[in-house]
């Protein structure tokens, strides 16, 4: 399995565990917010918005839960959020992107730099590691009754880069600019991805000893566990070991 596949399965994985905590729920419902103050509160107008309302779904967040989420964002009287990323170093080298959406941006940068500090890490200017990920599309899609060549000629004609069919989910990849493409292509097909977001695939990889390993997975942890923080990439090698540990 290619490196950026490991990613994707590990996400999958650690994204089905997230999905019995709150934090799921509170990353999802600042995506809304975020995306009703952008383009308002009517998902067939609001690409983004329908995208946050499907991600929803698919973390099985109650429909009212959804609807007073969208209710709330509309309120010209609620909290801006901003959408900020940080760009550093763990041990080892390992890089890490990190993706915040925050009502607070001092808090927001004082929290990633401490953890960066905390754990012998370096927080760097942003750009920095723009060389090392690419942005891409990623559709998480249950195969169900879909047959699988059909299914993968389908998307690649949509402009899919890879197609990984693993436990019974397929895994989509396509460049950044043809996500939206991929989007509508899945909605002619009447196919609900369990998920739908741009990540940061790294180019290259670092890889460690499996303690050291162990630390940086850690770290990543505890960035997630910060509730300004959304998403966490890093570029370390997940080696099948590390993906068995984590899979358990």
């Amino acid at each position: 399995m290619s490196g950026h596949n490991k990613w994707s399965t590990i996400k999958r994985k650690k994204g089905a565990i997230d999905a019995k905590r709150s934090k799921a729920f509170s990353r999802i419902i600042k995506e809304m917010t975020v995306a009703v103050k952008e383009g308002g509160s009517d998902p067939d107008s609001n690409p983004r918005l329908r995208l946050a309302i499907a991600n929803a779904k698919g973390v099985n967040m109650p429909k009212e839960n959804i609807t007073r989420a969208i209710s709330k964002a509309a309120d010209k009287d609620s909290a801006a959020l901003m959408e900020v990323t940080y760009e550093g170093y763990a041990p080892g080298g390992v890089a890490f992107f990190i993706e915040a959406t925050t009502d607070n941006i001092q808090r927001t940068v004082s929290n990633v730099r401490s953890i960066f500090n905390k754990y012998n890490g370096s927080l760097g200017t942003n750009g920095s590691l723009s060389f090392i990920f690419d942005r891409k599309g990623v559709f998480t899609i249950p195969q169900g009754t879909l047959v699988e060549d059909e299914f993968i000629m389908e998307v690649i004609d949509a402009g899919a880069e890879d197609v990984v069919l693993e436990d019974g989910f397929f895994t989509v990849t396509t460049a950044m600019e043809d996500f939206g493409s991929m989007m509508k292509k899945l909605e002619q097909m009447k196919i609900e991805p369990e998920s739908a977001e741009l990540q940061r695939i790294p180019k290259t990889y670092t890889k460690l000893d499996k303690e050291t390993s162990q630390k940086i997975l850690r770290i990543a942890d505890i960035f997630e566990d910060d509730d300004d923080v959304t998403n966490v990439f890093h570029n370390l090698e997940l080696t099948d070991e590390l993906m068995q540990d984590m899979g358990d």
